[in-house]
């Protein structure tokens, strides 16, 4: 591992003294060296992209088979500045994945299991009483796995709201606020939650706000025969120790700045929001197909979210623009965890990825005359 790859900031149980200022402060993270990124030069960063996802999800691919597709996508939550819900049933590799990428990415990584006991500060740290040699005693701050860069949250729905909560500030403002001290979190912050869809006793579902701080929810299926022959073959107790970095800080950093400059022309944002409007029932935008399938529909930040992952999946492609398949092909990433069913369509057993289907074959990629 490399100079570079090494977070300066430290984040395995330092002990910090607390400000003695009572009001809010905040502690920024040391700053690092970064490659300059300017219109000029974005592109000719990101046609170097393509190339390098290609080499991660090679990579990643020699312990976890048959998910590359989810691996795309949790490069394009890291580009995004998004985080990622992983679902599916236990034994398909939702945490393997997880750590098979952050030993590729060369980031700080920390694992926490939720369960039923996990309190606050197991996750954000507290402040403890130490005791000197001299005998003087003083209250210090412990730092809780949060402070790390990608942040494993295996089986989220299994601890209570409260402890859930303890997230929600890193995941938006990517700062950790503990005893009136603000600490700003280490860049990259990439929260890959993982929950079981089967399993509804001793579960605490994550309430629709936290969901919406998501950009992805990924659903991980079953494998194909082939798949799962060449999992059993290739079984180890160690899978993770054969894998090669790929991806170092200052990389990550530059190819976010570019991936910024990526234009989104007025169509695109014009068929995002149209795509985000048909999900809302009670209103003229709403799609006749899907009305009676949906309770509640998306919020604006699903449109926002659909053009940050659009530019980043066009990035990854090697292109400079965002067109409107790129829109397409993620929506039902976005869209997924941000749409509620309604009776009807639990009683005629459509899933959410029915109704978003039907939902991008009822809108059109150019608006029509009368909407223009």
């Amino acid at each position: 591992m490399t100079d570079e790859s090494k977070s300066e900031t430290p984040l395995d149980g330092e002990l910090v003294t607390p400000s003695s200022q009572q009001r809010r402060t905040v502690t920024p993270a040391p700053p690092r060296e970064r490659v300059e990124v300017t219109v000029s030069n974005a592109a000719q960063i990101i046609a170097r992209l393509p190339a390098t996802v290609g080499a991660i999800k090679a990579e990643v691919g020699k312990c976890v088979i048959g998910q590359e597709d989810n691996t795309e996508a949790i490069l394009y939550a890291l580009f995004s500045y998004g985080h990622c819900l992983l679902e599916g049933v236990p034994g398909l590799g939702k945490t393997l994945l997880v750590g098979a990428i952050s030993r590729v990415l060369r980031l700080d990584f920390k694992r926490i299991q939720f369960t039923p006991d996990l309190m606050p500060p197991d996750i954000t740290g507290t402040d403890i009483l130490q005791e000197e040699e001299s005998g003087h005693r003083e209250f210090q701050f412990v730092r809780g796995p949060i402070y790390t860069q990608i942040l494993l949250a295996d089986e989220i729905n299994r601890t209570p709201p409260k402890t859930q909560a303890a997230l929600l500030e890193a995941m938006q403002e990517r700062t950790v606020t503990v005893s009136g001290r603000t600490d700003q979190l280490p860049e990259p912050f990439l929260v890959l939650a993982t929950q079981n869809p089967i399993e509804q006793e001793g579960t605490y579902p994550l309430p629709e706000a936290q969901l919406d701080r998501f950009l992805f929810q990924l659903q991980l299926g079953y494998p194909t025969h082939e798949q799962e022959t060449k999992i059993v073959a290739g079984h180890s107790f160690t899978p993770l120790d054969g894998l090669t970095p790929q991806l170092a800080w200052v990389e990550v950093m530059a190819y976010r700045d570019a991936i910024s400059h990526i234009p989104a022309a007025a169509n695109v944002i014009d068929y995002a929001t149209r795509l985000v409007r048909a999900t809302r029932p009670g209103t003229s935008d709403i799609a006749p197909g899907v009305a009676n399938w949906i309770r509640w529909g998306a919020s604006p930040r699903a449109s926002q979210n659909l053009i940050l992952a659009g530019r980043a999946r066009a990035a990854c492609t090697g292109r400079f623009n965002v067109a409107c398949e790129d829109i397409a092909a993620v929506a039902p990433m976005v869209l997924r965890h941000r749409i509620i069913r309604s009776f009807q369509a639990d009683a005629e057993q459509k899933t959410t990825d029915d109704i978003i289907e039907q939902l991008i074959a009822e809108t059109p990629q150019n608006a029509p005359k009368s909407k223009r």
